[in-house]
């Protein structure tokens, strides 16, 4: 194996499929019960101000993208900006995100194929995820993003077969009238409170529009189409959670659910009984499928970069093979923590995603503001707003997600960064040389 940039071979429309297949678009139903019980039964509100939210940080990723072509993503970002140990502990809190996802998207994938397969032990099912996705990804996009490409189209008619199927059920039972229902975003059962938390869940879904970047060095024309891609998959995606949640909400007006975590299979049965419902668990795995293979492919970029900088072992995880042009230990290195799952549920997985991922989202803000001061942009007309005031808001409002969070997924989180201060300690000999150069090649 060598040492060397991935390999251009990305167009907009390949990272535009890779975003959308790692924020797996169904995912919307998956969590339609508990944005619902959360929001007051006003889903659209609460996706529609998660959207809004999330587009100040996808515009500071595009910019910092466009400047910085590298696998790295915010690791790689808040290194330059900011300082080569700020960014370390930003690769180390993002990567409980990018590591422990592909276990929770495995997870509920082989959850929903042991309730329709209940002879079938559940760890076997986790084993399939592992070994095929983990094989698309060493043998690298070449394969992994025509699997992307028809696993979204398969996305794209479950959603779309729901959104005819909810037309026809809503229009039968209320009138066409009843599709300008204005229920779904303000009702008087609801308020600013209940769609704000609904919106700090919603908010979730969009985790992976950044994973766009840790293809950085595989895109071609990396600064114009990064950027591009980055906006395209928080807006097409929050378009179409946006539309589903509307219809989904209106279908089933209210919050009150026979089992909260199952709404979106009681919508499911209503609007197309046996026949839909089955088609809907068949599309929920295939997007399972299809985001743990982006995720994992994220996650094994993520690594290589922080290897190839010295930051973990070079020798192991910082090599490309020289058939695939992939960093293949780096992807085994995912699967490997992936067996994992065979030991943990769902809940106790989660704990750690998403504090890395305000965590990183927040820095790479700050970022931004940093760049803006040190490229020496006057904070006055457009320069005021897209240098330092997009990125202030995207980061206040990340900070203020991330204090959303349970008390548990913040302690873990806390115990993980104190464990990356420690080997940043061991490193640095404590502290008293600064931490390995990251790279700059691009192509």
């Amino acid at each position: 194996m060598s040492a060397k940039p991935l390999a251009a071979k990305l167009s907009l429309a390949n990272l535009v499929l890779f975003g959308l297949a790692y924020l797996a678009p169904l995912i919307v139903l998956g969590t339609f019960g508990v944005v619902a019980q959360a929001s007051h039964g006003a889903t659209a509100s609460s996706y529609v101000l998660a959207l809004f939210a999330m587009l100040f940080t996808a515009a500071s990723y595009g910019r910092m993208a466009a400047r910085l072509p590298v696998a790295g993503s915010a690791y790689a970002y808040v290194s330059h900006a900011i300082d080569r140990r700020a960014g370390f502990m930003v690769g180390w809190a993002i990567t409980l995100d990018y590591i422990f996802l592909p276990m929770v998207i495995w997870l509920i994938g082989a959850a929903y194929l042991h309730d329709q397969f209940p002879v079938v032990p559940m760890p076997v099912f986790v084993l399939g995820f592992i070994l095929s996705t983990t094989w698309l990804n060493v043998v690298g996009f070449r394969v992994a993003k025509w699997a992307n490409a028809l696993l979204m189209a398969l996305q794209a008619g479950v959603i779309a077969v729901f959104v005819v199927l909810a037309l026809k059920f809503i229009s039968a039972r209320a009138g066409w009238g009843g599709l300008a229902s204005p229920a779904p975003f303000f009702n008087p059962a609801t308020g600013i409170a209940p769609i704000a938390a609904g919106a700090a869940i919603a908010a979730y879904s969009f985790l992976g529009f950044d994973a766009v970047t840790t293809l950085s060095e595989e895109a071609e024309d990396a600064r114009r189409t990064l950027p591009a891609a980055i906006w395209l998959t928080a807006l097409i995606g929050g378009a179409i959670f946006v539309v589903v949640a509307y219809l989904a909400q209106l279908a089933h007006p209210g919050f009150a659910f026979k089992d909260v975590s199952a709404a979106a299979d009681e919508v499911a049965a209503a609007i197309g009984g046996k026949a839909f419902t089955t088609l809907f668990v068949a599309g929920m795995v295939l997007a399972q499928f299809s985001s743990g293979t982006a995720a994992q492919a994220a996650g094994a970029r993520l690594i290589y970069a922080m290897a190839r900088d010295g930051v973990l072992p070079k020798k192991l995880l910082g090599r490309l093979s020289p058939r695939f042009g992939t960093p293949v230990s780096a992807v085994l290195l995912t699967g490997a923590i992936g067996l994992l799952a065979l030991f943990l549920s769902v809940e106790s997985s989660t704990s750690f995603i998403n504090f890395g991922a305000f965590s990183a989202f927040t820095a790479v803000n700050l970022s931004v503001i940093f760049t803006g001061w040190r490229e020496g942009k006057r904070p006055r007309g457009m320069s005021l707003l897209t240098w330092f005031a997009f990125p202030a808001a995207g980061g206040a409002i990340d900070l203020w997600l991330l204090t959303r969070l349970e008390t548990p997924a913040i302690v873990l989180g806390l115990i993980w960064l104190c464990l990356g201060l420690g080997v940043l300690a061991y490193l640095t000999r404590g502290f008293r040389q600064p931490p390995p150069d990251l790279s700059m090649e691009e192509h």
